[in-house]
């Protein structure tokens, strides 16, 4: 190997990871409707919807008073004033500005907690199925995640005594995702309150991602753990963001509330990485968060909460098929386990990815697999289309279906 080739060898965390499979699969999806291909996709993981108008205009205003320089690093004081204000709100949960950190979305939050936490030797437990990104996040720290199976049959929420069988005395934290991607999985506070007596007892830290808090279904009642009692307030890391609830995916930001010596090495981290978010859509996230905008909450999640039923009574009618009705976010993850084995062609089709593979080549669906959840057999399907998409791209499913042997 010559001297040149040297300064080519990349770091070895850069080996631990993979990329994200939900946007590399709706790249391929949108680079085949470029081509004039008619596809359908499941795999997109934001709302169909349009950023309300109050919160755009409020960012067009900033522009227009030349709010475009840099601010703070942790975010403008407005808007984690605005943090605290929601979170005393709806959770009676009590933090200071200080006690707040504005990231460049919920997922640039979860890189900061997992740097500024967890270093090699700790272990982090996972729930599955888990979003794609947290054991590539923890991997990057240099600590090990490690994986807590869950089951349909248990509503796809972990069990006390299933945690308690995991820890060891390199624990340090536990990310817990209600309602959950990929699964829409919710806990109650019942729950809750078993799951923080865990971690209190043991000491571990609780990284609690409630993005999706907004959406939920059947009169469920989100509950924040951090507000169960002062212990476990102390021990958690609470993370959202405007992307879900306000249709805001790409203005890019979240934010990340906890005890001030965590948020304070959090925020040394950020201004050394990307510095401040962008300063128009923290002025938008102001709107956002103090405006008024439960009608268009309430009509996204009504419109979600239709699609939901029709798309669960769908693909429960495909045989070989089951589907876990979701109390909250906006997916599905049916079971396809007995499609799987099925042939097409000389293909058999053995595994989740080449599942959505066939669906994608045959049907011009696009669905995720399972496996990068943690979860094969499964198969993620986003309900944030429209109903005639979704009736669509049942009725292409349902129609490659019989054509496996």
């Amino acid at each position: 190997m010559g001297k040149d080739d040297n300064l080519m060898t990349l770091a070895r965390r850069v080996s631990l990871i993979k990329p994200s499979p939900t946007l590399s699969l709706e790249a391929r999806a949108k680079a085949m409707k470029k081509e004039g291909v008619d596809v359908i996709s499941f795999s997109a993981g934001e709302p169909d919807f349009d950023t309300p108008e109050g919160i755009k205009n409020a960012a067009i205003e900033a522009i227009k008073d030349g709010f475009t320089k840099y601010t703070p690093s942790s975010g403008i004081i407005e808007l984690r004033n605005a943090v605290t204000g929601k979170l005393a709100k709806n959770h009676g949960l009590r933090y200071k500005p200080e006690d707040i950190l504005i990231s460049c979305g919920a997922k640039h939050s979860l890189y900061n907690i997992a740097m500024a936490l967890f270093e090699e030797g700790d272990e982090v437990i996972i729930p599955s199925p888990y979003w794609v990104t947290y054991p590539e996040q923890i991997l990057l720290s240099g600590a090990m995640p490690v994986i807590a199976e869950t089951t349909q049959e248990d509503s796809f929420l972990i069990k006390p005594e299933v945690i308690e069988g995991v820890i060891t005395k390199k624990t340090k934290g536990l990310i817990l995702n209600t309602p959950s991607n990929p699964v829409g999985a919710a806990y109650d506070r019942t729950q809750l309150e078993r799951i923080a007596e865990i971690a209190v007892r043991h000491k571990i830290y609780v990284i609690s991602d409630e993005t999706y808090e907004d959406i939920v279904y059947d009169g469920f009642k989100q509950t924040s753990i951090a507000s169960l009692d002062k212990d476990i307030f102390k021990l958690t890391i609470v993370v959202n963001g405007v992307s879900k609830s306000f249709a805001m995916t790409g203005w890019r930001i979240g934010y990340a509330a906890g005890p001030g010596d965590i948020i304070e090495a959090m925020g040394n981290i950020q201004s050394q990485s990307t510095s401040n978010p962008a300063s128009i859509s923290q002025k938008a996230a102001v709107e956002a968060l103090t405006g008024s905008y439960e009608d268009f909450i309430n009509m996204m999640v009504g419109r979600f909460n239709r699609r939901r039923h029709y798309i669960v009574k769908r693909l429960g009618e495909i045989p070989g098929v089951s589907c876990f009705m979701p109390k909250g976010s906006f997916y599905v993850f049916p079971n396809i386990s007995g499609i799987l084995g099925r042939k097409f062609g000389n293909v058999v089709l053995d595994s989740s990815v080449k599942f959505a593979e066939y669906l994608l080549n045959e049907a011009k669906v696009a669905v995720v697999p399972g496996e990068p959840f943690g979860a094969p057999g499964y198969v993620r399907l986003s309900y944030a289309t429209s109903m005639e998409n979704i009736e669509k791209g049942i009725d292409r499913i349902e129609a490659a279906m019989r054509e496996l042997q």
